[in-house]
């Protein structure tokens, strides 16, 4: 035995094998029970020798039948037999020459072809991996004495019948070898029936085969053998036995405990089985007794088993064929349940397709399972789902609004155990503009489309194919997100291109033909509208349907898309033309369905690229009989208009539905859970009946049946309707106020019974009104106007915002119904409590002065309560708007005014005034003010500003600065026409160009840069000067540093206001005031 496990290892290579022969059996033991396995038998391999024989030397006539007999020794397995000659050739088979099952050679006639001396027998042994030969033996034909034709005989089976037994699920071979000349044909019948479908012939039609014989196979089968001279027949009667097989094996119980079980072992065979129980491999009747067994032929039951009994239980079902043995466990077991399916397992299924939620479970009981979507709708089996026994649930079709969470729940006494999976219902995957067939010169480019809509939440993955193999590995074919490129054509891309569209879920494709033709030019195609279909043609007439043929017209270059057939109806609708179906482009047919009492004509259009055909001419008319309507009214309803009636109204049928004449409808009514009797009233013509004399707002059963001369149509499902309203009986009760705050009041009040409704209940209306304010001193204007808010439904509370503090209203209410509103309830009062006040209604500033300012106000509008006083904040504002500190002051309520003092003079300030209850300050009311000026600074200030000196001296100032700024102009022009050529090739910094020893000027230069102005200028052609371009500014004259080069290389400190600390000659210019120097020493 290998270790761990029950496989046996039989080692032979130290002894022989045969003592290893016999028949085993595989034991399985555990504290549950025994179990055993189907015999095992073991034999071994046999390929005895050949016994020894003499030479055979057979001598025929011409035409005479011959066997020629191989007879091997038995082996185990049976050898494969084969004829071959010296040279280990095989010997040819035909029809006249053929070998038997039995490994004879026969000759259904001899030619002197087949003298010859190697007719040797061959047996290979398939185990022993060996091959023995038979001695030769030799033929001779002579011609001597020749056989003449004659008529055929059987050569095996001998004799006019025979019989063969088989096996049930063997194979069944019938063999049946004829002599004669000419060689004869072999023909097989089956006697009363025919021959099976899996039956096959070999051997030249000598030998017939059934793989898996089944009992219909049972029965006599004819061989015939005929040629020119005659025929001859022989009939095997085969008769199917079977050794016993299952029907239905016992499968292992799981019980809790006082639980029954049954184990059933059904089996069949011929001859029929005798059953055998065994427990834990013992005989039951030798098995301890157990009162809790019953045996009964092919079925053991267990009663109210316990803990403790599990055992194995085997069937034994044998026959004289054979035997049939199955173990099944029966584990006694107490376990709470458990779901095996993993949790939060989410399945995605494509729109309209099956879904398949698992709940696997394990306990004792078995558990029951429920099912819940989104943890409230309880599922039920039904039309949309299916509650299979392991627990799987099943959406047949399912759509976007099956998405949600399910929970499965698995109960038994033991226990409940819930799970929970995911259902995403996701769009299928369609594609909506296909590639269409395509003509292309060579050299030129084909395009192939190909629109895809899928659902966002999957990934698509777009192949295209050619051929239905992938595409060519050349650059010339691109595939892009929606197409298919294919640059310079050439005659190999002639084919089939199909797009394939995939996703997770699922997938589609569509497919196109591209044809490659010649480069050279050709005349445009036409592309027209098809011509119209012909010859239409009514076949098959039936009640309610008819085939409907008809002729396409001519296409113009491009395929008809579909037809589309149209009908009239004669007797109701005359000269309309409806559309009643449609049909592929392919398909010059359609099976149309029809109605009753129509008076019907066809006529087809047909579809292209192009557009619609005309319509065909109309097809003869073809007339339907009259027949009971098919469907009843729609958009049935019952609703009173006013107390005492119903008004029941419905969709009449159009003509085309009333299939027959003397359409009339059958309206029936009675009062829902009261009445049992319908009343029923026939009418003509309408689409309303009013019933009279009904109670008030009472609900009504209503049918309307359709009915014509032919009968009835179907019985309607009842629809419920109310008969008239009348206002309300009674008023709320009971009605209280609860205070919220200052402004928000909820109401409660008594709903009233639903019979003194009277009516559809629309809600509660409730009215409140303001009378007056509470304040001790305020002279009150008329009450406000009376307002009112709608609470919708059977309610009992409702809220009133945005009521005024302190303040008085009364309160009373209403209900409603469709009709109206009902008596009002008795009315109740009461007051809101103090709020925060309004703003003040006005705050003045008046009699500003230098260093004060006076303000003034007025009371709040809404006081909201009683005042307790006021709140002055203000603040100083200066020049930048900034504000200055806050300042507070609190005046009693009856101060309306104050003077400010200790205020700086002419200056803004800013000022809050909000007045307060004892519920706190309301908002504030703003207001701004200066403070006189100081006149005497003012008027100084005037004065100067409008002195003629000073205008005077401003303009001498201004034409000093233009003077000077025209001689700074003209000093720099004379410095750039310096010649200073050779004293660059000399020195290539510029920056370190000495000074003439003679005169301080600075020695030749020119600018070697990029820079080159025309001589004589210094500004741009757009007359400005730019900070890039020169460093010249009022601020270099006035406050320039030491002597410094602008771009051009000028000396800009000659002309600045300082002199040189190193100019010692008299050649410095005298100082100049700059602009900047004259603006400075006039302040």
């Amino acid at each position: 035995m290998k270790p761990n496990s029950g496989t046996l290892v039989i080692d032979i290579s130290g002894e022989k094998a045969e003592a290893y022969e016999g028949t085993y059996q595989c034991t399985a033991h555990n504290d549950h029970g025994t179990a055993v396995s189907n015999n095992i038998v073991i034999r071994q391999s046999r390929s005895p020798l050949w016994s020894k024989e003499k030479d055979k030397k057979i001598v025929v006539q011409l035409g005479i039948s011959l066997v020629l007999q191989c007879r091997p020794p038995a082996g185990l397995p049976p050898p494969i037999i084969m004829w071959m000659d010296n040279n280990f050739q095989r010997l040819p088979l035909n029809p006249r020459v053929s070998q038997a099952l039995n490994g004879d050679l026969y000759f259904s006639n001899v030619l002197l072809s087949d003298t010859r001396t190697d007719y040797i027998c061959y047996a290979r042994f398939p185990h022993t991996q060996t091959i023995q030969q038979k001695q030769p033996i030799s033929v001779t034909v002579l011609e001597n004495n020749p056989i003449g034709e004659r008529k055929p005989g059987f050569m095996m089976p001998l004799g006019p019948t025979s019989t063969k037994m088989v096996l049930k699920g063997e194979a069944l071979e019938l063999e049946c070898i004829a002599e004669g000349l000419p060689t004869p044909n072999i023909l097989w019948q089956k006697d009363g029936g025919e021959l099976s479908k899996t039956v096959s012939f070999q051997n030249f039609n000598k030998t017939l085969k059934i793989s898996d014989v089944t009992e219909a196979d049972a029965g006599n089968y004819r061989c015939i053998a005929n040629n020119s001279y005659g025929s001859a027949y022989h009939i095997i009667k085969v008769t199917v036995k079977a050794a016993p097989y299952w029907i239905s094996a016992p499968r292992n119980l799981i019980l809790a405990p006082n639980e029954t079980g049954i184990l059933t072992c059904r089996v069949s065979g011929d001859p029929k089985p005798k059953i055998s129980w065994f427990v834990n491999g013992v005989p039951l009747q030798n098995a301890p007794e157990d009162p809790s067994r019953k045996i009964e032929d092919d079925t053991v039951i267990l009663s109210s088993v316990q803990t403790g009994s599990s055992a194995v239980y085997q069937c034994n079902a044998s026959n004289e064929f054979g035997y049939v043995l199955a173990n099944a466990f029966v584990n006694v077991l107490a376990e709470p349940p458990r779901v095996l399916t993993p949790p939060n397992r989410i399945y995605q299924v494509i729109t309209n397709n099956h879904a398949l939620l698992d709940c696997a479970s394990f306990g004792s009981p078995i558990p029951t399972i429920t099912w819940f979507k989104d943890n409230q709708i309880s599922i039920k089996n039904g039309d949309s789902y299916v509650i299979h026994e392991n627990g799987t649930l099943e959406i047949h079709v399912a759509q976007p609004m099956n998405s949600g969470k399910y929970t499965c729940i698995a109960t038994n006494n033991l226990g409940i155990k819930e799970n929970h999976v995911f259902l995403e219902v996701k769009e299928p995957t369609r594609i909506l503009i296909q590639p269409e067939y395509e003509v292309v010169q060579r050299g030129m480019k084909a395009v192939f489309e190909c629109k895809v809509k899928h659902d966002q939440s999957l990934i698509p993955t777009m192949t295209w194919l050619k051929d239905s193999t992938a595409l060519p590995d050349d650059d010339r074919f691109v595939v892009g997100t929606e197409s298919l490129t294919i640059k310079d054509v050439v005659d190999e891309d002639e084919g089939t291109y199909t797009c394939h569209m995939n996703t997770t879920l699922d997938h589609d494709s569509a497919s196109a033909m591209l044809t490659v033709v010649e480069a050279t030019p050709t005349p445009p195609i036409v592309y027209e509208r098809p011509d119209p279909p012909t010859d239409l043609e009514m076949t098959g007439q039936k009640e309610r349907s008819v085939e409907l043929t008809w002729t396409p017209g001519d296409e113009h270059n491009s395929a008809t898309q579909k037809f589309i057939i149209q009908y009239e109806d004669h007797l109701h609708q005359p000269g309309v033309w409806v559309n009643l179906t449609e049909v592929p482009g392919t398909s010059p047919t359609a099976q149309l369905n029809l109605s009753p009492y129509v008076y019907y004509s066809f006529r087809v259009l047909a579809l292209n690229g192009v557009g619609y055909s005309d319509p065909s001419q109309p097809s003869r008319q073809y007339r339907t009989n009259p027949a009971a309507p098919d469907v009843s009214p729609s958009n049935v309803q019952g609703e009173g208009t006013e107390p005492g009636n119903l008004v029941i109204s419905w969709t009449p049928l159009t003509g085309f539905q009333s299939n027959g004449p003397g359409l009339e409808y059958s309206v029936q009514w009675r009062q829902k859970d009261v009445e049992e009797e319908w009343s029923t009233e026939t009418v003509a013509n309408v689409s309303q009946f009013v019933v009279s004399g009904t109670p008030t707002f009472v609900p009504y059963e209503i049918k309307v049946q359709a009915v014509n001369d032919y009968g009835s149509g179907p019985v309607p499902n009842a629809v419920v309707g109310y008969s008239g309203e009348d206002l309300p009986l009674t008023a709320p009760d009971r009605v209280r106020i609860m205070l919220q705050n200052s402004t928000l009041a909820e109401v409660h009040w008594e709903p009233v019974s639903m019979p003194s409704v009277r009516g559809k209940l629309q809600g509660y209306k409730v009215y409140y009104r303001r009378e007056r304010g509470l304040h001790d001193s305020e002279d009150e204007p008329q009450p406000e106007e009376e307002k009112s808010l709608i609470f919708s439904g059977n309610r009992s509370e409702g809220r009133l915002p945005g009521l005024q503090p302190y303040s008085f209203y009364h309160v009373y209410i209403k209900v409603l119904n469709s009709k109206g509103e009902g008596p009002a309830s008795s009315s109740k009062t009461f007051e809101t409590p103090e709020g925060v006040p309004g703003p003040p209604s006005f705050l003045n500033v008046v009699n500003p002065g230098l260093d004060s300012l006076t303000l003034e106000w007025g009371p709040p509008q809404h006081k909201n309560g009683r005042l307790s006083g006021y709140t002055l904040k203000y603040q100083p504002v200066n020049s930048t708007s900034e504000l200055g500190p806050i300042k507070e002051m609190t005046f009693l309520p009856n101060e309306t005014t104050i003077i400010l003092s200790n205020l700086n003079s002419s200056m803004l300030y800013k000022f809050y005034l909000s007045a307060k209850t004892i519920k706190g300050s309301g908002p504030d009311i703003s207001e701004e003010a200066f403070t006189a000026m100081d006149t005497t600074v003012a008027s100084r200030q005037v004065d100067i500003a409008t002195q003629g000196w000073f205008i005077g001296l401003m303009c001498a100032i201004a034409l000093l600065i233009l003077v000077l700024l025209i001689v700074c102009f003209i000093k720099r022009n004379k410095g750039g026409k310096y010649p200073v050529k050779e004293k660059e090739d000399a020195h290539q910094d510029p920056e370190i160009q000495p000074m003439k020893e003679d005169d301080g000027t600075f020695g030749e230069y020119s600018d070697t840069e990029d820079h080159k102005p025309l001589k004589g200028s210094r500004t741009p052609s757009n007359g400005t000067v730019r900070r890039d371009e020169s460093d010249d500014s009022l601020v270099d004259y006035g406050e320039g540093g030491d002597g410094q080069f602008n771009e051009d290389g000028s000396f800009i400190g000659q002309y600045s206001g300082k002199k040189e600390k190193d100019t010692h000659e008299g050649n410095e210019s005298s100082e100049a005031p700059s602009p900047v120097n004259a603006m400075n020493s006039f302040v």
